[in-house]
């Protein structure tokens, strides 16, 4: 690893203040960036999640997508920790913290609403930055190109009825053009641009070189994303930060207990680790930009549940980071013995 790579949190924690005084100093262009969004989807964020995407997408090898099915303990774990466990997690850790050890700090109107947009966090699996995350743990990209597209089907059918369930409410619109929207720019587009590339490049020499040489420019794509949104809420983090640091406490919990979980049981069904980092990934990151318009179209703009999506945001990317860093450090605990599958993948990797 570069010394860039090394310290990366280092340089994510200088981003972060970096971009919260840029929205104090420099407003006119925190507004400039607000304002170029299509159905929720901020444009200048979705170009760089692109780039941060794209180099794992090269790594991408078809031939070996049919392979997922000789191995499917990885997918298994993810689908059950996201749709069977996740929401419900989140929303019984929402409804305890706010509405009992949060209470003599909270009124019960905005408590319902932190609620609200915890739970809509939990309800929404991460569809992009797993991506970038799987990269840094040196996953397997076939493998978790196929766990983020079978769950973005799932989405389709499922959140809707889970966040109806939870909120108790029945009237959920889906913000179709979002979640197509955000699936085509971060992995359809990707997706396409990588095969382009490895049937331009060629032989698996000429792509394993390129991988290399624009693997930097994913992680400066990461730092630029964090930037511009600490920037985007720098006035609001400055406004309340006490209530930010409620919000963060069950997104912190949440986040880590289902790692955990995740991880542990793709641990225990021997799962490679190129499989087992992404797949509990997955479920700990979420798909912020359809929580955050939910959120926005079912409680207001100003409303308490937007600042709950906004401040899972926040939390995710330092999050994810440390996880990341767990993962590498535990890689040799996972079993060496690998599958048909695995190794005709780390062979072409």
């Amino acid at each position: 690893m570069s010394i860039f790579e090394r310290y990366l949190t280092v340089w994510v924690a200088l981003a972060m203040v970096g971009g919260v005084l840029i929205g104090l100093v420099a407003p006119g262009l925190v507004q400039l960036i607000a304002s170029a969004e299509v159905a929720s989807v901020n444009l200048v964020v979705a170009l760089l999640i692109w780039a941060m995407v794209y180099p794992m997408m090269v790594g991408v090898d078809f031939g070996a997508v049919a392979g997922v099915a000789r191995q499917p303990r990885g997918l298994i774990v993810t689908l059950v920790v996201n749709w069977l466990i996740k929401p419900f997690t989140m929303a019984f850790l929402a409804v305890l913290f706010f509405e009992h050890v949060f209470a003599p700090w909270i009124e019960p109107e905005d408590a319902a609403q932190y609620t609200a947009g915890l739970i809509l966090l939990g309800a929404a699996p991460c569809t992009a930055m797993v991506f970038v995350w799987s990269q840094l743990t040196r996953g397997d990209a076939t493998y978790t190109l196929v766990q983020v597209s079978v769950n973005d089907l799932i989405m389709v059918v499922a959140f809707a009825p889970i966040v109806a369930f939870l909120l108790g409410v029945t009237d959920i619109q889906v913000p179709w053009q979002t979640l197509v929207l955000a699936t085509v720019l971060y992995v359809v587009l990707p997706l396409i641009a990588g095969l382009i590339t490895r049937r331009t490049l060629g032989s698996q020499e000429a792509i394993d070189a390129f991988s290399a040489r624009v693997k930097p420019w994913s992680v400066m794509g990461l730092i630029a994303t964090v930037v511009i949104l600490f920037g985007l809420q720098g006035q609001t983090i400055l406004a309340k930060p006490m209530v930010i640091v409620l919000i963060a406490i069950p997104i912190l919990i949440q986040s880590y207990g289902i790692f955990a979980l995740a991880y542990g049981a793709a641990y225990a069904l021997k799962v490679p680790h190129r499989i087992a980092a992404p797949c509990a990934m997955i479920g700990t990151s979420n798909f912020f930009e359809l929580a955050v318009a939910v959120a926005i179209s079912l409680f207001g703009l100003n409303s308490g549940a937007a600042l709950a999506t906004v401040v899972g945001v926040l939390v995710e990317v330092p999050v994810m980071l440390s996880l990341v860093a767990f993962a590498n450090r535990t890689r040799a605990r996972f079993p060496e013995v690998e599958t048909q599958y695995s190794k005709k993948t780390v062979n072409s990797n």
